[in-house]
């Protein structure tokens, strides 16, 4: 009967503790981005002013939309080193096919096709011959930047067509473009992952990969497509980034991979796979937006930024081990 007692006793704070854990689940990186608001409101000089706003949503704009691809890759338990560097290939791509005359909208196109081309590489690799996402992206993280220094030469090509700049730099109603790219990819992602057969086999395949083959889901097939979704949206990245800095650099997209996962596991998607939402990746990406933002506001120099940078991605891991631990 003691026993029983004790058992009893226990079921609420048990049950407590599961509520508060899926109030941190929910809304815990919210609070801390509105909290990182609310101290650099009063740190940081004009941070709240609408154009400072608009501008933090055009700087992450870019990640953000390699973050929507990381995420999914990373829902499967996969890893894309590669999306920095196809940033800098389609970038260059997109923007010598204009200068060549090829009309803005197929040049454009052609640096995006060049995103979907490594993540179809990408994708088949790891899909196919079994071998670690990490070791194949890796591997396309120094061929793609390498490509992207041998056609450009090494030099910035720069971009002379009004249309093509309009895509990264352009503004619609006083709103940067690049932010109407972003909100675009993001409704479609929150689509295909909620509504879609193929959204519920990424969190399948992430969840366990064997046991999602034994219920006839096509692992091969929706790895492939994952990845090559992935490069798609690097290459669209490179298309807008080119767009920004009126030009092709071989150089463009270093380091943009590590800020892409870190947003998405800030975000609350989980390094093994099968946990996580679209919706929290974008609250990762603006809270690595405003530290970066505020960093700069107060002036703070830009090695100590790194440094900061470099924290929040350990922190970032950290994170998601502690709710793996919270959840087991």
């Amino acid at each position: 009967m003691r026993g029983n007692t004790q058992t009893i006793s226990q079921k609420p704070g048990f049950h407590i503790g599961n509520a508060l854990n899926g109030l941190w689940n929910r809304l815990g990186m919210i609070m801390i981005l509105i909290l990182l608001c609310v101290v650099l409101s009063f740190t940081a000089p004009n941070f709240l002013d609408t154009a400072n706003m608009l501008n933090v949503l055009k700087q992450v704009s870019i990640i953000a939309v390699l973050a929507a691809g990381m995420t999914i890759v990373i829902l499967t338990g996969g890893i894309d080193l590669s999306v920095g560097s196809t940033v800098a290939l389609s970038g260059v791509i997109s923007v010598m096919a204009s200068s060549a005359g090829v009309n803005p909208f197929v040049a454009m196109l052609s640096g995006v096709a060049v995103g979907y081309a490594v993540g179809l590489i990408n994708g088949f690799f790891t899909a196919k011959t079994k071998l670690p996402a990490f070791i194949v992206t890796l591997g396309s993280f120094t061929y793609v930047r390498g490509l992207a220094y041998v056609i450009s030469g090494g030099y910035p090509i720069v971009l002379q067509n009004e249309t093509f700049k309009f895509v990264g730099g352009g503004a619609i109603f006083g709103i940067p473009t690049p932010i109407y790219i972003m909100l675009f990819v993001y409704v479609v992602m929150f689509f295909i992952l909620k509504y879609t057969m193929f959204g519920r086999h990424i969190y399948a395949i992430g969840g366990n990969e064997e046991a999602a083959r034994l219920t006839g889901i096509k692992v091969e097939r929706s790895l492939i497509n994952v990845y090559s979704i992935s490069g798609l949206l690097a290459g669209l990245g490179g298309v807008v980034l080119a767009g920004r800095l009126y030009s092709g650099q071989p150089t463009a997209g270093q380091m943009y991979e590590l800020d892409a996962i870190a947003a998405v596991i800030l975000g609350g998607t989980s390094l093994t796979g099968g946990k996580g939402k679209i919706q929290g990746t974008i609250i990762g990406v603006l809270i690595m937006g405003v530290i970066g933002n505020g960093l700069t506001l107060m002036d703070v120099n830009f090695y100590w930024q790194l440094v900061v940078k470099g924290a929040v991605i350990v922190a970032a891991v950290l994170l998601d081990r502690l709710r793996g631990n919270s959840a087991a």
